[in-house]
């Protein structure tokens, strides 16, 4: 039934993509569906009599009925993230009227007493114009999530790098603009003034391209594995690929955004000049760029075989590797971040020699026990000839391990 149940969200889903609750609804309960069912099989509960006599075959069935619902439910995952990506667009523009607003309001508030200046004329013109200008690239790029689609990596995760350097550049231009209404002249663009400004820019600048180029190498040195991620969320910005908290990454969006907030406030008291950012802030954005960076380049593991043996269960003889046998395979780096989804799991290959055999998914409460990231076990098939052959994993990732040899016996 729970099966069933993920099927039938499943293809209720493609039929209303368009519907946001449909597809958050329907992927939230095929995934409650999927864990109840890997639970439910982990206890040895609902396997075919057919097959229950053989811990093979059992095993064999339990690994397929989990792969074929676990495709279902990514699936379902994917539309949920395209409607997912559709509210943030709308919600993105709203945000961004909604701050216009706010500031129409904080300026009619403050001018109370005070009166209207040309400053708060000019600082409101300068939004309007912001927020046409982010409406329009929010249309342009309707399909990928409006004024997230800059900020969306390769990988469909959130660049913390993107979105430190485009706070920046949002700042900047916002200054620019305010300064060409409000006072187009050379003392408004004391170069000494904002020196720190431009250096600043110039190392989150920096930083996005270097840390691009870094994944880039990582992964075409197979030291770095990269499995897309169904949506971008939030917590990209703060956290790994795997979803845990990365210091490097908090480090970095809290100092630059707590200087940024300075920055602006700067603007606010002295709208007529470019704002100053001392040197001493320059310096500490620059070591946390320097933090981020280095954390960035020791990222990830190269995936690796380091021994092949036979799995030998309790009471069993010490014997070498029959066709048949479980073989386990130890190593690190199979499961790389990202990619501990039971879809991706799924994805699994261990080529033994010239056959290619998917690694099975062994359920237990939860989680999985096989595979892991340092340990795969599978079945020998039958194809294998006897005599020496190599063996190798194919990670989701599309990753190969080395080669490691070993002896099959008949």
């Amino acid at each position: 039934m729970a099966v069933q149940e993920a099927r039938q969200y499943g293809e209720h889903a493609t039929a209303c993509a368009g519907c946001a609750h449909c597809g958050r609804s329907g992927h939230r309960r095929a995934v409650a569906a999927f864990l109840a069912r890997r639970d439910e099989l982990a206890a040895g509960h609902g396997v075919p009599a057919a097959v229950a006599h053989s811990p093979v075959a059992a095993r064999q069935w339990v690994s397929d009925e989990l792969a074929q619902t676990a495709r279902a439910v990514a699936l379902q995952g994917r539309e949920a993230g395209t409607a997912w990506l559709d509210r943030v667009r709308r919600g993105g523009i709203a945000a961004v009227w909604g701050a216009v607003v706010a500031l129409l309001l904080c300026q009619a508030l403050t001018a109370v007493g005070a009166g209207w200046t040309g400053a708060r004329t000019a600082g409101l013109c300068t939004a309007l114009v912001l927020a046409a200008l982010l409406t329009a690239a929010a249309h342009a790029h309707r399909s990928r999530g409006g004024l997230l689609a800059p900020l969306i990596g390769e990988d469909n995760r959130l660049s913390t790098t993107r979105a430190v350097a485009a706070g920046w550049l949002l700042l900047l231009g916002y200054t620019l603009v305010l300064l060409a209404l409000l006072a187009p002249g050379a003392a408004a663009f004391d170069l000494a003034r904002g020196a720190g400004l431009l250096t600043v820019l110039a190392l989150v600048s920096a930083v996005t391209v270097t840390a691009r180029l870094v994944v880039t190498a990582g992964i075409a040195a197979r030291r770095l594995q990269k499995v897309p991620a169904d949506r971008p969320r939030a917590a990209d910005l703060l956290c790994d690929d795997a979803g845990r908290a990365a210091l490097a990454d908090i480090q970095y969006v809290l100092v630059s955004g707590s200087v940024l907030v300075l920055t602006g406030a700067a603007l606010a008291h002295d709208p007529t000049r470019l704002p100053g950012v001392p040197w001493a802030l320059v310096l500490l954005v620059g070591l946390s760029a320097v933090w981020h960076l280095a954390a960035k380049c020791t990222e990830g593991v190269r995936p690796a075989i380091h021994s092949v043996v036979r799995s030998r269960e309790a009471g069993d003889l010490d014997a070498p590797i029959r066709t048949g046998d479980d073989i386990e395979i130890r190593g690190c780096g199979f499961v790389p971040a990202g990619a501990g989804a039971p879809d991706p799991l799924t994805r699994l290959v261990v080529r033994i020699g010239a056959v290619h055999a998917h690694v099975p998914l062994v359920p237990v409460p939860g989680g999985f026990a096989n595979p892991t990231d340092g340990t795969l076990t599978v079945p020998l098939p039958v194809d294998v000839e006897p005599g020496r052959v190599e063996v190798s994993v194919v990670t989701a990732a599309g990753v190969e391990t080395n080669r490691v040899a070993i002896d099959v016996v008949d």
